[in-house]
């Protein structure tokens, strides 16, 4: 299966007598001809560097390339296992996670403004994709550190230390930027799959948890939306995938750039 984005999740559950709430891993995608996509499901103990690892090499194991771009948030365990699956994909840090992570730091009554102030950093207005918005959301990342530092210090380094992963998605086609900068999709079927379940407590057992929440999901699955592929987004993901995913051989930049010489 080859696809061009990988969205990556999880959320938990009560499923053996006795344990608390554990992890169900999650992956969905959107195809290279625009498509949505369940990838697949996995149980784990917890979401540890191990699980994910567990997880996608399984994936890769049933066929999965390598994306161009994975989207998670940014638990260690998760991005660990993402590089290692995938060496060549750059990945992108779910904005929504972030937004929240830079809220607990803030005060209440300044919520409204910091979140408003966040989001404009990403809003890059016609700049080009590449390094050109990524330079304005930079830019506007200084400013939004200039008007908070002083106030709420630990919520400006959530962005300014983490900016260059905040910043993967304007890389790629300006029309995808709004699906691709955060994992909610599959986060709010996972939110439909708990009030399901919220009745029952906990399940009578692994198999009955996965087939209720792949079910979801499945079913789920059928009513997301692609994305637009124009002929100028499909360019530019051509250009990423020759770069990223088959960059030329040694060799042959030799060649290259001994018949430029010539």
């Amino acid at each position: 299966m080859r696809l061009d984005y990988l969205f990556l999740d999880a959320s938990h559950f009560k499923m053996h007598p006795g344990a608390p709430a554990e992890p169900v891993l999650a992956a969905w995608g959107i195809t290279t001809d625009g498509k949505p996509v369940f990838v697949g499901l996995g149980p784990a103990a917890s979401e540890s560097t191990d699980a994910w690892d567990d997880f996608l090499s399984d994936l890769v194991g049933r066929g999965l390339g390598a994306p161009l771009l994975g989207i998670s948030d940014g638990a260690a365990g998760l991005t660990g296992a993402f590089d290692r699956a995938f060496p060549r994909s750059l990945r992108q840090r779910c904005l929504v996670h972030r937004a929240r992570n830079v809220l607990a730091k803030v005060a209440t009554h300044d919520h409204d403004e910091v979140r408003g102030d966040y989001w404009a950093i990403f809003d890059v207005g016609d700049a080009q994709p590449g390094d050109d918005a990524v330079g304005v959301a930079r830019a506007k990342a200084e400013a939004f550190a200039a008007k908070w530092c002083s106030r709420y210090p630990s919520a400006v380094a959530c962005v300014t230390s983490d900016l260059a992963s905040l910043t993967v998605h304007l890389r790629f086609p300006a029309e995808h930027w709004h699906r691709i900068r955060h994992s909610n999709l599959i986060e709010r079927t996972f939110g439909e799959t708990r009030r399901r379940t919220k009745v029952i407590g906990r399940l009578p057992g692994e198999a009955s948890c996965l087939s209720l929440v792949w079910a979801v999901l499945d079913r789920a699955s059928r009513g997301w939306r692609g994305l637009t592929m124009t002929p100028k987004a499909l360019r530019l993901l051509q250009d990423l995938h020759r770069q990223l995913l088959h960059p030329p051989a040694a060799e042959e930049v030799t060649n290259q750039t001994v018949t430029a010489a010539a």
